[in-house]
């Protein structure tokens, strides 16, 4: 399509600013974007979108208008919602250099532009295919008309007779058309995960093609302009978070038609990713103010009314969370100079999801906020097992180790590195300091493994952390707890002595006839009151490390 047909679409809302004379240039695509060098993401003949949060002070258009012309861009459009009129340094900048501007009027979204020319595009292009792009206008709108990624993907599979799957970059499948049948195995969601997080870390362009047995996928990313920091240059900053489009096709040699109509569809899944992202927000700013209130020790009642506040956010329907449970996480590349914090944030906004819950809704009653380089998650938990580790129905670490190692090291590349820590449940907000604290000291234990990507959870705090001299008095705490409890318990409720037995057992070296000799008992006593300690904590007292972490215990309380 021209430039000059856009501005005669009055619903578009455009405002010809200047390049009067280049109207019959034609629009190949278009791209939203803030950043300050979007030309990783150009490649030629778009209409570039953005709401000038790149612009700091005049000097910045210059050298922006001249990466858009460099890249061969049709022609660039600015919204008015930000800074109302748009700054002149920007219109002679684009006047200079002969690139068409036009501004957009503050009332029209640019989800509204990008699904016109995306429609006009490839119905142009694309012939009998138009009325795929036209009716994914479905996925655009708000309420129970839309249907997000999947009537995407059911039109790709009705009309262009393609299988499509939506992924996310740990492997997780968030989407598939109807006539893509069963939903593809763990193992090759997660094979074409890491193939894309390669590809994207290589600086290969996609669509990337990947035989799996003898079935070809081709993978097209799913890039949206809202995740991307401001002023990013680094693809390592979003490759942990992008989304990725699949059809079980080899689209090596498709002609181009085809090609830009695949590629418009993944920007109107971005488009539809970056609005339901924004709805993340208000979920953010919850978990920020929480953490913050954790952090500088305020009282348990303060926590406590805002957990009321999120808790009808982060499970709308059920009013309250009777347990939540902390995840740490912290991405480290080499030589990046950028805050890993919110890479982090966005990572364990992807990952903290059932990986056989499908679509993009479940990560919707996740909160995660980031502070420095960490970024912390704070999980509510409907219901979990009343058993002392408080672990049932949450996260656990090895399992969430298992669901994302394989496709992330493969982003990670060799520079990077990925750490996660995972707390106990707790019930109260009294109990949330201690939990961020046993999330952190759990992360330090991963990081002190080799590997890309290493979690660890509560359970593995008994066994490395009271070796460190700086660890809280709350993690002490919950250090002793989990091993001495069960056995207060049992004696409160039997009268048995296991606290007792257990001291003058290590205390005699675990030496079975001495020890019984000292308490009067017959060693077939001591022996079964020992192997009631064994059973009631899950630890076998002829192995120096579980002798090692009760002598501790015993000390610490």
């Amino acid at each position: 399509m021209r430039l000059r047909a856009l501005l005669d679409t009055d619903a578009l809302g455009l405002r010809l600013l200047g390049g009067g004379d280049e109207l019959d240039r034609t629009v190949r695509g278009v791209m939203t974007t803030d950043l300050r060098d979007p030309s990783r993401y150009l490649s030629g003949g778009e209409l570039v979108l953005t709401g000038l949060a790149w612009r700091r002070d005049a000097a910045d258009s210059e050298p922006f208008v001249r990466i858009l012309v460099a890249a061969g861009v049709a022609a660039l459009a600015a919204g008015e919602a930000e800074l109302g009129d748009i700054p002149e340094d920007l219109v002679l900048a684009c006047a200079r250099h002969r690139l068409p501007l036009f501004a957009v009027h503050e009332s029209v979204a640019f989800a509204t532009i990008t699904e016109h020319v995306v429609r006009q595009v490839s119905g142009e292009r694309a012939g009998d295919l138009a009325a795929v792009v036209d009716r994914h206008r479905r996925m655009m709108t708000s309420g129970p008309a839309g249907g997000g990624p999947d009537v995407v993907l059911d039109l790709l599979g009705s009309d262009l007779d393609l299988r499509a799957w939506v992924l996310s970059p740990a492997g997780r499948l968030i989407a598939g058309s109807k006539a893509a049948g069963p939903a593809l195995p763990a193992e090759v969601c997660a094979r074409l995960a890491a193939e894309h997080l390669t590809a994207a870390r290589t600086g290969r362009r996609g669509p990337h093609r990947l035989t799996l047995g003898s079935t070809a996928y081709s993978v097209f990313p799913v890039r949206g302009g809202g995740r991307s920091p401001l002023g990013s240059r680094d693809v390592r900053e979003t490759v942990l978070s992008d989304w990725l489009l699949v059809v079980e096709a080899d689209a090596g040699d498709w002609p181009e038609e085809r090609l830009d109509l695949l590629q418009g569809v993944a920007q109107l899944i971005a488009v539809e990713r970056d609005r339901r992202d924004a709805g993340r927000t208000v979920r953010r700013r919850l978990a920020q103010e929480v953490l913050e209130l954790v952090q500088a020790g305020a009282a348990p009642a303060e926590i406590a009314a805002r957990l009321r506040v999120a808790a009808p956010v982060l499970l709308p329907g059920l009013g309250a969370a009777p347990h939540w449970q902390v995840v740490v996480a912290r991405v480290e590349w080499e030589g990046a100079e950028f805050e890993g914090g919110p890479v982090a944030q966005s990572l364990l906004e992807e990952i903290l999801v059932d990986p056989l819950a499908t679509g993009p809704e479940p990560s919707d009653r996740i909160a995660v906020a980031h502070t420095g380089d960490e970024a912390v998650a704070l999980v509510p938990l409907p219901a979990v097992s009343s058993e002392h580790d408080g672990s049932e129905g949450g996260v656990l670490a090895d399992a969430l180790l298992e669901s994302v190692r394989m496709p992330l090291s493969a982003g990670l590349d060799g520079d990077g590195r990925v750490t996660l820590g995972v707390s106990a449940s707790v019930h109260s907000a009294e109990g949330l300091h201690g939990a961020l604290e046993e999330a952190r000291h759990a992360r330090r234990v991963a990081a002190a493994r080799p590997g890309r990507v290493c979690a660890a959870g509560h359970q593995e705090l008994a066994s490395h952390v009271l070796l460190l001299p700086f660890v809280p008095d709350d993690v002490r705490r919950a250090f002793t707890a989990r091993l001495l409890d069960p056995l207060r318990d049992y004696d409160r409720r039997h009268r048995a002595e296991l606290i007792p037995t257990l001291e003058a057992f290590l205390d005699c070296d675990g030496s079975w006839t001495r020890c019984a000799s000292r308490l009067h008992l017959h060693v077939n006593t001591l022996r079964y009151r020992v192997g009631r300690i064994e059973q009631l904590t899950s630890r076998d007292l002829s192995r120096l490390e579980d002798k090692l972490d009760f002598f501790l215990a015993l000390r610490m309380s």
